[in-house]
């Protein structure tokens, strides 16, 4: 199934492939101060529909993941990073995707982000 999402004001879209089955909240200090809800996908399944150069990035802890966000707007669209088995991966924030009902996913807690 193909999901849509933006940051606030638009600058930053895109769409990703999959069905969502749950969700990660994750309670490190980044994910907890944002709000985050994350859904996993390998990065393929990931594709901007506005140019990678409106995206920001921010790292922190051991700088291995990329915190994407809109620079306009602040909002934090998803991460990417490589999963321990080797593969790069995408973590979608589901608050940033059109028309899913989050009362619907249900929700695993963390601590500490891992891909």
């Amino acid at each position: 199934m193909r999901q849509t999402g933006s940051c606030l004001c638009g600058k930053v879209a895109f769409e990703v492939e999959g069905s969502i089955d749950s969700a990660l909240a994750c309670n490190c200090t980044m994910c907890r101060r944002r709000g985050s809800l994350l859904w996993f996908v390998p990065h393929d399944r990931l594709r901007l529909t506005t140019p990678e150069a409106d995206l920001a990035s921010y790292t922190f802890y051991k700088h291995v993941i990329q915190h994407r966000f809109c620079p306009a707007c602040g909002i934090h669209t998803h991460g990417e990073g490589t999963h321990p088995a080797g593969h790069k991966m995408a973590a979608v924030n589901l608050r940033v995707l059109d028309g899913v009902d989050l009362d619907a996913i249900p929700v695993h807690h963390h601590d500490g982000l891992a891909m």
